[in-house]
């Protein structure tokens, strides 16, 4: 899975939205006022670094099985540490790829989530370096 584009986190951008609250099972909850709980801005729920987020666009299916689909806008967050089994951005060779990084004794891998592609061994002589980690997906059905 590629990523297709970049970008950075527009500072002081606001938007509240109502946050109704009856929860939804299986329909749509009345639009009444009162119940609307209050209203939420999906940057403060979303984004807890705002000067480390970025976003990104993905291409491909390689995450479909993590719920990343091509065409998702992916929150990442460059300020948290990589850790096994995180969902990471990566430069791979000169390419931005998204992955989950495995440590697989004593080595380290990003897998993919689909099983049409194969395990990446992260070796000394490639370029590579982890531009963050992936917080959220946001996808349209």
């Amino acid at each position: 899975m590629k990523v297709t584009s970049t970008e950075p986190l527009k500072e002081n951008s606001e938007l509240s939205l109502p946050l109704f609250s009856t929860p939804v099972s299986a329909g749509f909850p009345s639009p009444a006022e009162s119940h609307i709980d209050r209203k939420i801005d999906l940057n403060e729920e979303l984004i807890k670094h705002p000067a480390a987020t970025f976003f990104v666009r993905v291409e491909g299916d390689s995450m479909e099985g993590a719920g990343i689909l091509s065409g998702d806008i992916l929150v990442v967050d460059r300020s948290i540490q990589a850790k096994d089994g995180k969902i990471i951005v990566a430069v791979v060779n000169g390419e931005f790829a998204v992955k989950r990084i495995k440590k697989i004794k004593k080595k380290y891998f990003l897998i993919p989530e689909n099983k049409k592609y194969s395990p990446i061994e992260i070796t000394k002589e490639m370029d590579f370096s982890i531009w963050g980690i992936v917080l959220h997906a946001i996808h349209s059905f």
